[in-house]
């Protein structure tokens, strides 16, 4: 069940604003708050809202510790909000929709899915775009049993539905213009994952390996930069968002 924290007041912007992550725990395990904005219209006046009710969310969104989106996209102190737009306070990341062309396959390209994958399936679809394909690179992501030097038994990986898959597409679409390749499927699971499973797949299908291996290195790194997903420990000292990686 979804709970709300009411910050009322009689004028202003009012808006629903999403937590994700470690940020839940500081608003008292809440997913949303509902926020009015005491007459302002920007992001700067959510922030001196904040601070008086949860100084410690206030201050690291001052910190730049945690980014500010309206509508799915990145704003800034001065970034209107209005009546009904979609906010959401995004930590650190941790880290399917169609990709511009029509055709049903693309929607299976870029893809934010709970269930596991078979990668020689994932990379046959790869493979299937072009006859031109000569290499293909790919990068998978599993879950370790060990981190930051305690164990881990399991985790959970929590993501913002939509813009996830909005950055995602951009990484795919950003990766097919500035390198030499054929054709990227991106995929990430979420939900719990235990020990050994798959979380991540990156496939990229090029005429030749050298192109292959760096835009396949540059797609997982970009999607640990600034696609909207975070990741939840279990350990034997309980559980711990994981805000940074390797």
């Amino acid at each position: 069940m979804t709970h709300h924290s009411e910050l009322s007041t009689p004028r202003g912007a009012m808006v629903t604003v999403k937590l994700f992550g470690h940020l839940k725990t500081l608003a008292n395990h809440q997913a949303d708050l509902a926020v009015a904005l005491n007459g302002g219209f920007r992001v700067k006046d959510l922030v001196a809202v904040l601070q008086r009710s949860h100084p410690q969310i206030s201050e690291l969104i001052q910190k730049k510790n945690v980014l500010v989106s309206v509508n799915q996209e990145i704003a800034h102190e001065d970034t209107e909000i209005r009546d009904g737009d979609e906010v959401a306070l995004l930590p650190p990341f941790a880290g399917g929709a169609a990709t511009g062309a029509n055709a049903p396959d693309d929607a299976m390209l870029v893809r934010v899915q709970r269930e596991n994958f078979s990668v020689d399936a994932e990379i046959d679809r790869v493979r299937s775009r072009s006859t031109r394909i000569g290499g293909i690179s790919i990068f998978l992501g599993t879950a370790r049993d060990r981190s930051k030097g305690h164990d881990v038994s399991a985790i959970t990986f929590e993501y913002y539905e939509g813009m996830a898959q909005k950055k995602l597409r951009e990484i795919r679409e950003r990766a097919l213009k500035e390198f030499d390749v054929i054709e990227v499927l991106i995929l990430h699971r979420y939900g719990e994952i235990h020990i050994g499973e798959n979380i991540v797949l990156i496939v990229v299908g090029a005429e030749h390996r050298a192109e292959a291996f760096r835009a396949c290195q540059w797609c997982i790194d970009e999607l640990k930069q600034i696609t909207p997903i975070w990741k939840l420990e279990q350990t034997p000292e309980g559980h711990v968002w994981v805000e940074e990686h390797p």
